[in-house]
C-alpha cells in the first residue's frame, strides 16, 4: 500500500496529512472573504473565471464570515463531529486588500475554537511587501498555507487564458514564501486549449523542482458567461474525454513527488452553470475510476520517480 494514505488511496492524501498532523478529522470551511481580484481590472480577468470569480461553493458573501463559517460547520458536524477546522478564504483573491484588512479578516477566523489554521488563496502578483511581512507573523499564529493559481508552467498557455502575470513571477512568489517557512499549494488545469498530455506532465515536473508542499489539479470546465465559453463557441478546441482525464492525472501522478499532498485531484462545476464536460458531475464515480486504474496499473504516486533511482 502507498504510504501516505489511511484509506487504500495510491497518492497522498489530504487526509492522511491532516490526521498526522493533528491526530483527528480536520475539515476545511470555505469562506467568502469579498475580495476582488487585480485580474479584473479590465473586466474580463482569467477566461475560464465565472462571473462570481473563483470559490463558487464558498460562502454567500452578503453573509458576515463568522456567519459562513457556523453555517458550514454545522453542516460538518454532522458527518464529522468533534473535528479541527481549517478556515480557507477561497473566493477570488484573498490578499487583495490593505494590510489592517486582511488582518481584521484572518484573525476574527483563527480566534474561533478548534480552528487550527488558514489556507489562503490569492495570485501571485497580489502580494505585497507588507502583506508577506504579515503573512510571516501570521505563519507564527497559525499554521498557515498559501495556495497559488498557477494553472500550466507553458508562457503561451498563460497568456491564452489571460493569466495576468508570468511563470517568473510565480515563481519568485514561491520562493519568497518559502524563505518564510511558508507552505505552499499550486493549482493547476489540465485540458487546456492547445496543450498536449505531455505539457500538462512536465508542468508537474517543474512544479516538482520548486518542492511544493501541496497540489490542486483540476479538470477544465467551461461555464455559462465566461471569455472561456465564448472561445469555445468560436474554436471548438476539444474538451478531454473522462478517460483520457484519468490517463492524465496518473502519469502526473507517477511523476509527482511522493511527499507532495494531494488536495484536490479534480474540480466541482455548478450543474446549473456547466457547459462541458458533464461528466464531472459525477465527483464520486471519477475519483473512484482514477483509484480502480491506478490499482489496474500497479502504480502509484512518485512511482516513475523511484525508477529512475533504481
Amino acid at each position: 500500500m502507498f504510504q501516505y494514505t489511511l484509506d487504500n488511496k495510491r497518492y497522498h492524501t489530504l487526509n492522511y496529512y491532516y490526521k498526522k498532523k493533528y491526530g483527528k478529522k480536520t475539515c476545511k470551511i470555505s469562506l467568502n472573504g469579498n475580495f476582488s481580484c487585480p485580474n479584473k481590472k479590465n473586466n474580463i480577468g482569467c477566461i475560464f473565471c465565472s462571473k462570481l470569480g473563483s470559490g463558487d461553493f464558498a460562502g454567500e458573501k452578503e453573509k458576515d464570515l463568522i456567519t459562513q463559517f457556523e453555517e458550514i460547520k454545522k453542516v460538518m458536524e454532522k458527518k464529522w463531529p468533534n473535528s479541527n477546522y481549517i478556515g480557507y478564504f477561497q473566493a477570488n483573491t484573498n490578499t487583495y486588500a490593505p494590510v489592517n484588512v486582511l488582518k481584521e479578516k484572518y484573525e476574527k477566523i483563527i480566534a474561533l475554537p478548534n480552528v487550527v489554521g488558514l489556507n489562503i488563496a490569492t495570485r501571485s502578483d497580489a502580494i505585497q511587501d507588507e502583506c508577506y511581512a504579515y503573512l510571516e507573523e501570521l505563519n507564527k499564529e497559525t499554521d498557515l498555507t498559501i495556495e497559488l493559481g498557477l494553472q500550466s508552467m507553458h508562457e503561451k498557455t498563460l497568456k491564452l487564458i489571460n493569466r495576468g502575470h508570468t511563470l517568473k513571477n510565480f515563481e519568485r512568489a514561491v520562493k519568497r514564501l518559502q524563505s518564510l517557512n511558508i507552505k505552499v499549494v499550486v493549482h493547476i488545469i489540465n485540458g487546456l486549449p492547445g496543450e498536449t498530455k505531455e505539457d500538462m506532465v512536465n508542468t508537474i515536473r517543474y512544479l516538482n523542482h520548486l518542492h511544493i508542499d501541496g497540489i490542486k489539479i483540476h479538470m477544465l470546465h467551461i461555464l455559462k458567461d465566461t471569455e472561456l465559453f465564448n472561445l469555445y463557441k468560436k474554436e471548438k478546441f476539444p474538451i478531454l474525454t473522462k478517460e483520457e482525464y484519468i490517463d492524465i492525472v496518473i502519469a502526473e501522478l507517477e511523476e509527482l513527488d511522493p511527499k507532495i499532498v494531494i488536495h484536490r485531484i479534480t474540480g466541482d462545476p455548478k450543474k446549473e452553470d456547466l457547459i462541458a464536460p458533464t461528466w464531472l458531475l459525477k465527483k464520486t464515480i471519477l475519483l473512484n475510476d482514477i483509484d480502480k486504474e491506478m490499482a489496474r496499473r500497479n502504480t502509484y504516486q512518485g512511482k516513475n520517480i523511484e525508477k529512475r533511482k533504481i
